[in-house]
C-alpha cells in the first residue's frame, strides 16, 4: 500500500476523532462532581453483578472499579434512554436520580481495579488491532481513544478498558456490530463502524488484548 492510499483510508478516521475529542473537551469541562461518600452508600445493590469492590466476579459483567466517573454517568443515562438495554440494568438505572449517578460514579472511580492477563495466543493480532488499527478497512486503532495503557480519557468521556473482562468486551463489540448498542451515539456511532468491521476472531484477539493491559 502507497503513502498516498493510507492517508486516503486513515484521514476521515483520524479527523473524526480530532473532531469528537475536542468536542468533549469543551463539553466535559462542565461534567458534575459527585459525592464518593455518598456513592459508597448507594452501592450496595451493585455488588450483586459488579463485585463488592467494584470489581466484579463474573466475566458476562463490567468490573467498574476505577472507570472515569464521567463514563460512567454517560452509560447511566444511556440505559435511562434506551440506548442501551438491560432488563437489570435499565430498571436500576431509571430509578436513578442525576445526583444518584454522580455519586455512584464519583466511588466506583475512586477503587483499584484487579489487573488481568491476556491469552499469549491472541496478544499478537490483538496488538496489531489495538495499536495499529486496520486501515485497508478503515478500522481507527483503539490506542487513539483509549490510550497506550489502555486508561480511555475521561474528558472525552472514554473507558478504561484495562484488565476490563475479555467476555465482556468482546460482548459489548459484538453488541455495536449487531446495532444492538447504541451508546455511542454522541461520537457520531463510530463504535458501530468500528465493531461491524471486525471479524470474530478479530474481536477475541483485541478484547483480550485490552484485558492484559496494565
Amino acid at each position: 500500500m502507497t503513502e498516498g492510499q493510507i492517508s486516503w483510508t486513515t484521514r476521515p478516521v483520524a479527523t473524526r476523532l480530532a473532531a469528537i475529542a475536542f468536542a468533549f473537551l469543551i463539553s466535559g469541562q462542565g461534567f458534575a462532581q459527585g459525592s464518593a461518600e455518598a456513592g459508597q452508600a448507594k452501592a450496595a445493590s451493585c455488588a450483586a453483578c459488579h463485585g463488592a469492590d467494584g470489581n466484579s466476579i463474573n466475566p458476562l459483567w463490567p468490573s467498574l472499579a476505577g472507570q472515569h466517573p464521567e463514563y460512567i454517568v454517560r452509560q447511566l443515562e444511556a440505559y435511562q434512554s434506551g440506548d442501551r438495554e438491560d432488563q437489570l440494568m435499565t430498571a436500576f438505572a431509571t430509578s436513578l436520580s442525576d445526583e444518584d449517578m454522580y455519586d455512584l460514579a464519583a466511588y466506583f472511580a475512586t477503587l483499584p481495579s484487579v489487573q488481568r492477563g491476556a491469552d499469549p495466543a491472541l496478544v499478537e493480532l490483538g496488538q496489531r488491532i489495538y495499536r495499529s488499527g486496520l486501515p485497508d478497512r478503515g478500522v481507527a486503532a483503539c490506542i487513539a481513544c483509549h490510550g497506550p495503557a489502555g486508561r480511555g480519557n475521561p474528558l472525552a468521556a472514554f473507558p478504561v478498558v484495562r484488565g476490563q473482562h475479555a467476555t465482556y468486551l468482546a460482548n459489548t463489540l459484538n453488541a455495536y456490530a449487531a446495532g444492538n448498542r447504541r451508546s455511542d451515539g454522541s461520537v457520531n456511532q463510530m463504535m458501530r463502524d468500528i465493531a461491524v468491521s471486525l471479524r470474530a476472531e478479530e474481536i477475541r484477539a483485541v478484547s483480550s488484548y485490552m484485558q492484559g493491559l496494565r
